[in-house]
């Protein structure tokens, strides 16, 4: 299994992120120890780098983003072709799920990978449209 990993749930671990009573930061950090043992692929694109500039110091983007120079992570490129196709999406759905969240989704399919979120409309989204979704507490 290979998996493209949203950028919530990497804020959830790094920021310690609970939300009624759920400790959403321990089932991102189990995930990712289960990942780490494993042969497992985890995609990032710089569209995730470029959202955790907005949510990190740059201090703690240079530290915690060393994790994706790990074995098991592989940066993975949008053609043009994908990025036509998320705005065309993002448009049909009515600006409901956003333009990176679309190209997480597009991206997941490219790679025939989990996407693992947390975001409802995106999963509801993702299995409408023939793509693995779940959340890191479902792996």
């Amino acid at each position: 299994m290979n998996f493209y990993v949203d950028t919530c749930i990497y804020l959830n671990l790094w920021k310690k992120e609970t939300r009624q009573g759920k400790p959403f930061w321990k089932y991102a950090n189990d995930f990712f120890e289960k990942v780490k043992v494993s042969k497992n692929i985890v995609y990032y694109s710089g569209f995730v780098l470029k959202e955790l500039t907005y949510k990190l110091t740059e201090e703690e983007f240079k530290e915690k983003t060393r994790l994706f120079r790990s074995k098991n992570y592989k940066r993975i490129f949008p053609s043009d072709k994908d990025l036509k196709l998320a705005s065309k999406i993002e448009s049909m759905t009515k600006f409901e799920i956003s333009y990176y969240d679309i190209l997480h989704f597009i991206l997941s399919k490219n790679t025939n990978a989990i996407l693992v979120t947390r975001d409802k409309k995106l999963i509801r989204f993702a299995r409408k449209n023939f793509v693995n979704a779940k959340r890191p507490e479902e792996l």
